[in-house]
């Protein structure tokens, strides 16, 4: 399907876009409504960033590229030992191993542009890059969500179901809660990606971010955007909130069942099992829902921004360090591939 030259009449307007992925479904679905005829958009986005003061970029870099360096050493350091140790072949770390290489590519998919992007003051991205880059943030922050609720599951029959733990979360089982979660995520990355690439925007090309996040994508449109805030409402839903609120009725079955076991050695095992987890739920979903399920009405200035840092840059990076420190196998697992290094 080709796309037809659309003339403007205003010459500070940039021509159309030519998309190569997913533009022939754009035309299919949603482009003839969203869009007006005679419509033009941009070729490139221009990013505010953190700060324009060259001195503060320089430090930001050093401080995030540590950060970058870190959360790739460490959850490669998870992947690894859950690999080469066969104490560690359960369902739980199979699931962190999905967990551990999802926050790699999804810190691979911000922060390179990211740091290059604090040694320049032409902070572009073209607008078919823009777009792949928010498909593919959409697409495993998305699957996060959805990996975390099927970890949280595998902690309650664990905890709950202990003797029939083997049976349920059978790696067959596991591998499709594991397939579910990449799929889940990468449909509603599409149909975000869509509805946001249908959207026309004039002239207007600065986006006050450091990445093509697609709530601050959507807010340069010149046009209605009720279809997306729609969209997003619903992708939320099923996305961020329902997952939210199975791992919260989860832990209320952990914690009860842990408060009936009679030995405090064995409460406290039992706890031990899902303290990590647990809190790297309290930080993903709290941070997520606090950026886009609550009111826009009193947003203060820059919050989108530093939430999306949190979430892209910090997240990804806590994540590995939590479930080192908060457990024994895997510090001992650690403690092993070291040891075959030196």
């Amino acid at each position: 399907i080709s796309r037809p030259h659309l003339k403007s009449s205003n010459p500070t307007q940039v021509t159309s876009y030519k998309s190569h992925l997913i533009l022939p479904f754009c035309f299919l679905s949603v482009s003839s409504v969203m869009r007006p005829p005679n419509q033009t958009t941009v070729q490139e986005f221009v990013f505010l960033g953190f700060s324009q003061v060259r001195g503060t970029n320089l430090w930001l870099f050093a401080v995030v590229f540590c950060m970058y360096l870190i959360t790739l050493a460490g959850n490669m350091l998870i992947i690894t030992a859950i690999r080469f140790d066969p104490r560690l072949s359960t369902p739980m770390y199979f699931f962190l191993s999905n967990l551990s290489f999802l926050d790699i590519c999804y810190t691979t998919s911000v922060v390179p542009q990211l740091l290059a992007h604090f040694l320049t003051s032409h902070k572009t991205i073209s607008f078919d890059r823009c777009m792949a880059q928010l498909c593919i943030s959409l697409f495993l922050g998305s699957t996060e969500f959805i990996l975390l609720a099927a970890m949280a599951y595998d902690r309650y029959v664990a905890v709950c179901h202990p003797l029939h733990y083997k049976v349920i979360m059978s790696p067959r089982v596991c591998t499709q809660l594991a397939i579910a979660s990449w799929f889940v995520g990468f449909v509603n990355a599409v149909v975000q990606t869509v509805f946001t690439m249908c959207l026309p925007f004039c002239s207007l090309n600065t986006i006050n971010h450091f990445a093509c996040e697609v709530l601050a994508v959507v807010k340069l449109s010149c046009s209605d955007t009720f279809v997306n805030d729609i969209s997003l409402m619903v992708a939320g839903v099923i996305v961020l909130l329902i997952p939210c609120i199975l791992v919260m009725l989860s832990y209320v079955y952990i914690i009860s069942a842990i408060l009936r076991i009679r030995s405090s050695e064995g409460r406290h095992r039992a706890f031990s099992t899902c303290t990590s987890h647990l809190t790297v739920v309290i930080i993903c979903y709290g941070t997520a829902i606090f950026a886009y399920l609550s009111p826009k009405d009193n947003t203060v200035p820059n919050q989108d921004k530093m939430l999306a840092f949190f979430y892209a840059v910090v997240t990804p990076m806590l994540n590995p360090i939590i479930y080192s420190l908060r457990n024994k196998e895997v510090k001992g697992a650690l403690s092993k591939v070291g040891r075959k290094w030196q």
